[in-house]
């Protein structure tokens, strides 16, 4: 009962979740290097697809490359933590007008283990997860921005 009072408050006052399953139509440039096109996957995906040059908003994205900092160390010097951290800066148009720029960064930490093909594997998933999070993070600031453009 609580629940259903709650849907319709929240129904009277016109409220919409900000991920509501809706289209938005937000064209992604291409993004440089494999990692940028993980980005503009993740991206697409977000705004429900691939959608076309001409569309309403049009996002560019420049993606910095991957950073790696050691963040533990074993008694005999060797290290055997790192931090990956991924840096994007974007910009998002309606047509020839600047409406949001910024930049976000994402880390990640991973094993870093004497093994190549472990330490490989382990690097290759923390990117993976640090674009995953630049995704959200960027989706989040350009639908919100995009709804505040149209309630004008």
């Amino acid at each position: 009962m609580k629940k259903l009072i709650l849907l319709l408050t929240l129904a009277a006052c016109s409220f919409r979740p900000v991920f509501s399953g809706d289209k938005t139509d937000v064209y992604v440039a291409p993004i440089s290097g494999i990692n940028g096109i993980e980005l503009r996957n993740s991206l697409n995906a977000k705004f429900g697809g691939i959608h076309e040059q001409n569309s309403r908003y049009n996002l560019t994205v420049k993606l910095s490359e991957p950073e790696t900092q050691y963040k533990a160390f074993e008694r005999a010097g060797d290290a055997v933590w790192q931090e990956v951290k991924l840096t994007a800066s974007y910009v998002l148009k309606q047509g020839d007008k600047e409406i949001a720029a910024s930049t976000e960064s994402a880390a990640e930490s991973y094993t870093f283990v004497r093994y190549l093909v472990a330490s490989n594997a382990s690097y290759n998933n923390a990117v993976t997860n640090t674009i995953y999070q630049l995704s959200e993070k960027i989706s989040m600031r350009v639908i919100a921005e995009i709804q505040k453009q149209e309630s004008k």
